[in-house]
């Protein structure tokens, strides 16, 4: 036996490809997935791609085993696993030809709500089915009951019209039924359109330099460079979990309601780290709801794969070999598996559920988990008719919180949930422009980090002018209970939104939709993240540079951190 890259062992028998090569032809692989990103992000109508990066793309080998991704939502990566066998197993891999692209949203199948519009394509090296490529994007408007974003949806067909698998593309001709269908279907079909296109795009662009690196390279190569990729993350993933510490573990938490309701719904996860594998078991948490929070089971597995990776190999590309380890299990008919036709277009369960499985974690693990960031993505969108175009908008965005703190530093402030990976805000001058909103302060909130002998970070607070009429969509599921601390910390108050503040209509909400007039205002005040350790313990200089910064108030530096002068 030979010594692998970065120490790995190489398991693989005679004539198998050499570490070197196998290293340049991942390099390779991942650089046509980012290729694909940078042409879906040039090429795309809606903000919520170009700017927030809402998407997710993969590149799969004729096995349906993912071996390259680009940056993106998280959610999305891990998710297209799940939806590409899906797809590939209801139109028949027999019946796909060259130049097709298929799109699939049903939720069950597509591992998300009906909006998040999955393309595949099979990639064709003369008669042969080489690989797959899939990207994942957010659509605004597919004819749901409502525009923008579904908040109160009771099954699946009020959130939007649903393509099991269907072929827009067959042989590389546009099928202009089904695409004039999507296009009379949507209230902002030119965004609708111009998004698909783009997502055809960036699939055009992986299905070239994916042929590119088989010419090169000669496709021996590459398939024997994908087992060797795929043994090592199997490998690595199976011995990070072996050095972490071994048991079961079980947190609760809770979402704040359903969207029909204002009761709470219990959220259970029970976590197992033992023999190389890693299992994520919510048994206990709530049934079904009538409101759509419910999660699709592939979804679930999204955000599994998610901690488990960050735990495992955060710095190393994923492949299928990462995930092999993993097991998830929910009942079907559960808050984390639903089935037809329970309602599921507002997702941020599995958002509330990352801290949820993080939460068990810190039980066995302390030293190695941060507390609690900000519990939830504070999301808003406003829907409106824009009055220089005539035409309807609906813009959208994922507020920042602090991140929880560390055992060994303080959390980040104001900065994309950790389950949001590289997806950003969007700008405010993209906001003001493309909606009736205008932002009369944006600014990080002070004390809002729970205290600790490492502070979590602070959340953010925007006050905004209604400009236009139109209506405002506040998508959060964690304003009723607190983000955890650790370790002895304080937990930060959650995050709000208050509508119509300083009137007699003034009050607080979490989803909601709310019609708007000019001259209305909304203030948006996002979570810090929880502290970890005791708050007495922090170095005196730490708290007076926060003071001095205005991070923490000098009454909270005598208070909690018992700072003699506050300053």
């Amino acid at each position: 036996m030979t010594e692998r890259l970065n120490g790995a062992v190489d398991r693989a028998t005679d004539g198998a490809i050499d570490g070197a090569t196998a290293e340049v032809v991942r390099s390779y692989l991942l650089a046509a997935a980012e290729e694909m990103r940078a042409t879906l992000i040039r090429t795309s109508f809606n903000p919520v791609i170009y700017e927030v990066h809402d998407f997710g793309m993969s590149m799969y080998d004729a096995d349906l085993r993912l071996i390259a991704e680009a940056t993106g939502l998280t959610f999305f990566l891990g998710a297209n696993d799940f939806s590409l066998r899906k797809g590939v197993e209801y139109v028949g891999r027999e019946n796909l030809r060259p130049g097709d692209v298929v799109l699939l949203n049903y939720p069950y199948w597509n591992a998300a709500h009906a909006y998040d519009a999955t393309l595949f394509s099979p990639i064709f090296q003369g008669e042969d089915l080489v690989g797959f490529l899939c990207v994942r994007a957010h659509w605004m408007d597919l004819g749901a009951k409502d525009p923008g974003y579904v908040l109160d949806s009771t099954d699946m067909h009020q959130e939007g019209m649903i393509f099991p698998g269907t072929k827009v593309f067959s042989g590389g001709e546009p099928n202009r039924e089904i695409i004039e269908l999507i296009r009379f279907n949507s209230r902002m079909p030119d965004l609708v359109i111009g998004d698909l296109n783009a997502q055809v795009a960036a699939l055009r662009t992986g299905e070239r330099r994916f042929l590119e690196i088989l010419e090169k390279f000669g496709r021996p190569t590459v398939e024997a460079a994908v087992e060797r990729m795929i043994e090592d993350g199997e490998a690595r993933t199976r011995a990070a979990l072996a050095a972490l510490p071994q048991g079961t573990w079980t947190a609760v938490d809770w979402v704040d309601d359903d969207g029909l309701s204002d009761e709470p719904v219990r959220m259970q996860a029970t976590v197992t780290v033992e023999d190389g594998t890693f299992t994520v078991d919510f048994a206990g948490s709530a049934p079904a709801t009538r409101g759509p929070i419910n999660m699709p089971f592939g979804a679930t597995e999204a955000i599994c794969k998610v901690i488990l990776k960050s735990l495992t190999s955060p710095d190393e590309p994923s492949n299928f070999g990462t995930t092999v380890p993993l097991r998830v299990l929910a009942e079907p008919g559960t808050l984390f598996h639903a089935v037809y036709p329970q309602p599921t277009f507002t997702l941020w369960t599995g958002i509330v559920a990352v801290e949820l499985i993080l939460k068990a974690l810190a039980q066995g693990m302390p030293d190695r988990l941060p507390a609690s960031s900000g519990g939830d993505v504070p999301g808003f969108m406003m829907v409106g008719i824009h009055p220089d175009t005539g035409q309807m908008f609906a813009v959208s965005n994922n507020d920042p919180v602090g991140w929880g703190a560390t055992p060994s530093h303080d959390g980040m402030n104001a900065a994309t949930h950790v389950s949001g990976s590289t997806g950003r805000i969007t700008p405010i001058e993209v906001l003001e422009a493309r909606t009736g909103m205008f932002f009369e302060r944006m600014e990080m909130r002070e004390d809002s980090g729970g205290a600790g002998r490492f502070r979590g970070g602070v959340g953010l607070r925007r006050d905004i002018r209604f400009v236009t009429p139109g209506e405002f969509l506040s998508v959060i599921k964690k304003t009723k209970s607190k983000p955890w601390a650790l370790e002895g910390g304080l937990e930060p108050d959650p995050n709000q939104v208050i509508v119509f503040p300083g009137t007699d209509r003034e009050r607080r909400v979490s989803t909601k939709r709310t019609v708007v007039e000019v001259g209305d205002r909304v203030t948006l005040l996002t979570a810090g993240g929880g502290g970890h350790g005791d708050p007495r313990e922090r170095d005196p200089e730490l708290v007076r540079r926060d003071v001095a910064e205005g991070y923490v108030s000098p009454a909270a530096a005598r208070e909690i951190y018992g700072l003699e002068d506050g300053r």
